[in-house]
């Protein structure tokens, strides 16, 4: 006897690694075992009924994939089931992502508090996009509940955090700040990408949005952009997000939607496996005399390594390193490394290393800068998947010759 439903199986009731290799499928009438690319713009009607049907009931048929692809379909799908969401939204690019997500929610007049350590293109959007539009915007030091306390005694709309930060590594208490957020009338939108689904899920903390840019972890391995974002609740998703990104158009590829939809398989495996490197780098380096400090989440030296602890079931693939000789010490380490490459990307297999304070956040101002410890001595360093010996020993060999 055939299996029921082989074209469209359902993930109720397996765990959620299994969610990374089955969620979402929807197969052909091929029968394919790999999730089909649908490399198509639009789609073809019957008659004019079916097509004006289609359009009356947007949502249940493919009209044009701007709106909704197959494949784009599928990669939502699964990480919705993996992240516990209702509603998710691929994106051409985590900005893409970020900006859907908190501009979809506001309107002139609103209030948006953020924290000052953010990565630079989101820090943009809360300071300078969102007073051309009327939204007064709100920054905070996201350590400090008695800020956000203050920030969060009158009404605002939107509450947009990353946790941890982009490159300082700040933990952010998410269950006090969504209490915080929610009495003020605040959804509250998190972005994940640090931590990724597998190690943190915001929404269980009370997170109304959850984004991510797939550029980084998702896909793993530097092929392609792209971002998602997921709601709660999914009448919010499909009322107030949706019809912004289907108006404005951010939408990803359904080619980028496929790879990603293929690197889901095995995130799991990949993070697991480069946290554990990393906490491994990030003991060596904490102990090196050239090293001033290594903010690692879930190292017992990080301020916030019991709160890390709580959220998060691993401290992540990203460290932050503040060297004691400034930036000549920095440029001189980077130039000495042979196997981790200098790269501002993130979340890739090969283990990158950037200088945020010329690269990611150069535009910052000097003051901005000296507010996100963007220091002349700091190093990020994204931990990939090779031996961890062979990243220590590369920065051990280039530190020295440093």
């Amino acid at each position: 006897m055939a299996r029921t439903d082989h074209r469209n199986p359902t993930v109720a009731g397996l765990r959620p690694r299994s969610k990374l290799v089955h969620g979402g499928i929807r197969r052909s009438s091929f029968d394919e075992t790999c999730e089909a690319l649908y490399q198509t713009s639009g789609y073809v009607y019957g008659s004019a009924e079916e097509a004006e049907f289609a359009f009356a009931n947007d949502g249940t048929r493919h009209v044009y994939s701007r709106f909704r692809n197959p494949t784009t379909a599928m990669f939502e799908d699964r990480l919705a089931e993996y992240e516990g969401a209702a509603w998710a939204y691929a994106t051409a690019s985590g900005m893409a992502a970020v900006h859907g997500a908190v501009m979809s929610a506001l309107r002139a007049g609103d209030r948006v508090v953020a924290p000052r350590s953010l990565f630079i293109s989101c820090y943009w959007i809360v300071k300078e996009l969102c007073p051309r539009f009327g939204v007064e915007a709100v920054f905070v030091d996201g350590t400090d509940l008695a800020a956000w306390e203050e920030a969060l005694s009158k009404p605002a709309k939107v509450v947009f955090l990353e946790t941890p930060s982009n490159p300082g590594l700040e933990v952010v208490d998410l269950q006090a700040v969504c209490d915080l957020a929610h009495k003020a009338g605040a959804v509250v939108v998190a972005d994940n990408a640090f931590a990724t689904p597998v190690l943190q899920r915001p929404m269980e903390f009370g997170a109304d949005v959850v984004i991510y840019s797939a550029t980084k972890h998702i896909d793993g391995q530097g092929r392609c952009l792209g971002g998602v974002i997921l709601a709660k609740d999914g009448k919010y998703g499909s009322e107030v997000i949706h019809p912004f990104l289907r108006h404005t158009g951010p939408t990803i590829a359904p080619f980028n939607a496929w790879l990603l939809l293929k690197s889901m398989e095995t995130l799991e495996l990949r993070v697991q496996a480069q946290s554990a490197s990393a906490l491994q780098v990030a003991q060596f380096l904490e102990g090196h005399p050239k090293v001033a400090q290594v903010l690692y989440p879930t190292l017992a030296s990080h301020p916030q390594h019991d709160l890390a602890r709580r959220q998060m079931t691993g401290g992540g693939t990203m460290l932050s390193v503040f060297l004691k000789g400034g930036k000549q010490e920095a440029f001189a380490t980077l130039n000495g490394l042979r196997m981790v490459m200098i790269s501002n990307n993130l979340g890739d297999s090969k283990s990158l290393i950037t200088h945020p304070a010329t690269t990611t956040h150069s535009k910052l101002s000097d003051e901005e800068k000296a507010t996100a410890r963007i220091e002349p001595g700091l190093l990020r360093l994204s931990v990939g998947l090779e031996d961890p010996q062979d990243i220590i020993e590369d920065l051990d060999r280039a530190l020295a010759e440093a």
